[in-house]
C-alpha cells in the first residue's frame, strides 16, 4: 500500500498469510511491501500478486518491525514467508530494549 498511514491500521500482504498493525507511522508518503508486493487494508481487494524470491525471509508472530530511519514501526500479527520493506528497504526486527539493572 502506498500513502500515508496512521497508527493502530492494518494491512495484510497479497503474497503470503502475514498481517501487520502500524504502531507508528511515517508523515510522509511511503509503501510498505510483503515480498516485494504493495501491502493492503484487510477490507480492500488483495490482487495475487507473485512474490519476488529475494524477499522471502518471513516474519514472525508478535515481533515489531522497524525500518533504519526509525520512522516505521509495525506490529507482526500473523506470521508469513514475506520481508517486510519500507520504499524497497527490509524492515529490521527491533531488538528489545535493555531493562534498567536492579543493583
Amino acid at each position: 500500500m502506498a500513502g500515508k498511514f496512521r497508527a493502530g491500521q492494518q494491512l495484510v500482504s497479497a503474497v503470503d498469510s502475514t498481517a501487520v498493525i502500524v504502531i507508528r507511522a511515517p508523515a510522509a508518503e511511503v509503501t510498505l511491501t510483503c515480498g516485494g508486493v504493495a501491502m493492503a487494508a484487510p477490507d480492500e481487494p488483495v490482487q495475487a500478486a507473485e512474490a519476488d524470491p529475494s524477499l522471502m525471509g518471513g516474519t514472525q508472530i508478535g515481533k515489531r518491525y522497524v525500518d533504519e530511519a526509525d520512522t516505521i514501526q509495525v506490529l507482526c500479527t500473523k506470521a508469513g514467508s514475506g520481508t517486510l520493506a519500507l520504499d524497497g528497504k527490509p524492515l529490521v526486527l527491533q531488538a528489545a530494549k535493555p531493562l534498567p539493572a536492579s543493583d
